[in-house]
């Protein structure tokens, strides 16, 4: 780094503050403000696949022919590559909040002048910088969202978000059939109306956007360390205010960083090629598998229905919704478990998974012997495993690179990706699913088989353990004063001997998980012992309890995915409760009731307790 761009060195615990908190209405405020906008780039993306036909006939009020929306759609991937690096450069230099209202205002301004667009060359510069804004959006608002999550839910909402890519697409697909209806609207202006909603959206989220503030991670970093503690401390005050208890829990270690103003895109660079190459190598993988498989069925599955399946233009719309609807739910129903179960094991899975059913639907394709609602019913389990896929590479690129250049990467992901598997992709596919040959739409379809088990190998090479991880734990910040390993997290206290053991969530053990997981071997950077004091109190207090109730008693919602069962598990364990039949737990029986027993409990008197009360007094 330059001397030049030194500020000075603070220490601060804005990071392990953030985490801590209990989910509340900030965190709504966040989702709705900043991952809606994905909902705007399905609708964009539907919406103009769906009028395409409309926009070529007579009377559309614009002069384009067939082969002219097959470039509208090019500008439209092109700005939003080129829209991506350009804002995710600028994110990392200016901040987030600056960039997502910048973003967010280009792509209002854009579509709207869409709508009134009179000539073909007039529209495919709309639509490239609708791309471009939509773009920067994916940079500044993934870096965004996941410095204001908490560690302990930040997979499951940002594949929710990612997902939510396709309401909008459900909603372009189903909308269309209303706007297109000539009964209802004229044929020049029902495809206006289209672009017009997406504007009114926008414009929406936009008001919403304004409360949410500067992400305190980059504040700090980059010499506003004061603002940064203020936001943090306004946040928990309306946590405090809203679940009326104060935050129990203590933050977590500080982190020492030099600050800087600037730092050169040569650095940024050099870090993910000369420090992370392995990561980067990931990042490719992921983002090029899931923008081939994607952008090659989205912009060709309507062709390729009314090809092979005799579906008419009319209907296409409805199988289009199906589709988006099976992509909406994988990272719904599935984003839990990239917090439990564990990033590498879900994110191979849902690859690996999604191109193994690709390839048996590939076979009976190529057999003849797959019908209509067979094939579809085989593409929605595919597109199910395959979203949550999807989704998760935009949040392993955000969290296995430093704060410094996390906006920056996932451009640089997305729009290396796009370039290469978006581009390739769809015209691999239309190229053979034209030709009418079941064998050749079959190559196709092998062809994006293999690109997604790519991308699921290598997650096993080279995958990163970042499920319940601060982001700094994972991939420490460039102005880290205390550099330290690359690939390993910070070290922690060590448990002391008869102590309250560190356990990590996972797939085999003992004690099930919220989700029903399984909790497994020990590990340094989870500690229970808070949670553990907190359910032995409540069963000193109220007397036996089944786990639902002891969990309502104790607030374990709040906790994170796992932790109470966990926790759980570990209290039956260390003796600090035990089973008391017909599922319920109960106290220790030599322990009574006191004034200061509520939540502050003590170890019980057994021998591993008094160990951990000598270690921890000494």
């Amino acid at each position: 780094m330059t001397a030049d761009a030194h500020l000075g060195t603070v220490e601060t615990r804005v990071p392990s503050r953030l985490d801590r908190l209990p989910w509340s209405r900030f965190h709504w405020l966040v989702v709705i403000g900043l991952g809606t906008v994905w909902i705007l780039d399905g609708l964009e993306v539907t919406i103009v696949g769906s009028i395409a036909s409309r926009l070529t006939e007579k009377g559309s009020g614009i002069a384009i022919s067939t082969s002219q929306i097959g470039t509208a759609a090019a500008f439209y991937v092109a700005g939003a590559c080129v829209g991506a690096l350009f804002f995710g450069q600028l994110t990392d230099r200016f901040g987030r909040k600056r960039l997502f209202t910048l973003t967010l205002g280009l792509y209002l301004l854009a579509t709207v002048a869409t709508a009134f667009a009179p000539t073909a060359i007039y529209f495919f510069i709309a639509r490239f910088f609708t791309g471009a804004g939509i773009g920067g959006e994916y940079a500044a608002i993934n870096s965004a969202i996941d410095e204001l999550i908490p560690a302990r839910v930040r997979g499951r909402v940002d594949l929710m978000i990612n997902g939510s890519y396709w309401l909008g697409a459900a909603g372009g697909a189903l909308g269309s059939l209303v706007l297109l209806d000539t009964g209802i609207f004229a044929s020049d202006v029902g495809w206006r109306i289209a672009f017009g909603l997406g504007a009114v959206l926008g414009l929406g989220i936009l008001l919403v956007r304004r409360h949410v503030p500067e992400s305190p991670r980059w504040l700090f970093i980059h010499g506003r360390e004061k603002e940064a503690e203020e936001i943090v401390a306004d946040i928990e005050r309306a946590v405090t205010r809203e679940t009326g208890e104060e935050l129990e829990d203590e933050p977590g270690d500080p982190i020492t960083v030099r600050q800087r103003e600037r730092i050169s895109f040569g650095e940024i660079a050099s870090t993910a090629l000369k420090r992370y190459p392995r990561r980067t190598a990931l990042g490719l993988a992921l983002f090029v598998g899931q923008a081939f498989i994607y952008n090659a069925v989205t912009f060709d599955l309507g062709t390729l229905l009314s090809t092979f399946f005799k579906v008419s233009s009319s209907a296409v719309p409805i199988y289009i919704a199906l589709y988006a609807f099976s992509n909406f739910l994988g990272p719904v129903l599935l984003g839990r478990l990239f917090d439990t179960v564990g990033r590498k094991p879900m994110v191979s899975a849902t690859y690996l998974g999604s191109a193994a059913a690709l390839g048996v639907m590939t076979v009976l394709f190529m057999s003849g012997s797959l019908g209509l609602w067979g094939f579809m019913a085989l593409l929605l389990v595919i597109f199910f495993l395959a979203s949550a896929g999807a989704s998760s590479a935009y949040l392993t690129v955000s969290e296995i690179f430093p704060m410094e250049t996390r906006a920056l990467s996932i451009a640089f992901f997305y729009a290396i990706g796009t370039a290469i598997g978006g581009i390739t992709g769809p015209l691999l596919f239309s190229h053979l699913i034209s030709s009418g040959s079941t064998t050749q739409a079959g190559i196709a379809f092998l062809t994006g088989a293999i690109v997604m088990a790519v991308g699921g190998i290598v997650e096993l090479i080279f995958g990163v353990k970042a499920e319940q991880r601060q982001l700094e734990d994972i991939a420490q910040p460039l102005t880290a004063e205390d550099a330290e390993r690359e690939e390993r997290p910070r070290e922690r206290a060590a448990p002391s001997a008869g102590g309250t053991r560190r356990l990590r969530l996972g797939p085999a053990g003992r004690g099930g998980s919220s989700p029903g997981m399984w909790v497994s071997e020990p590990i340094e950077n989870l500690d229970f012992s808070r949670e553990v004091a907190r359910i032995e109190a409540a069963l000193i207090e109220h007397g036996p309890l089944d786990r639902g109730a002891l969990a309502r008693v104790i607030g374990a919602r709040r906790w994170g995915p796992g932790r109470f069962a966990a926790a759980l598990h570990e209290a039956l364990v260390t003796g600090h409760a035990q089973h008391a039949g017909r599922g319920r737990f109960a106290a220790p029986p030599t322990r009574t009731a006191g004034p200061s027993d509520r939540f502050r409990r003590e170890p019980a008197d057994t021998d591993a307790g008094a160990a951990a009360r000598s270690s921890r007094d000494a």
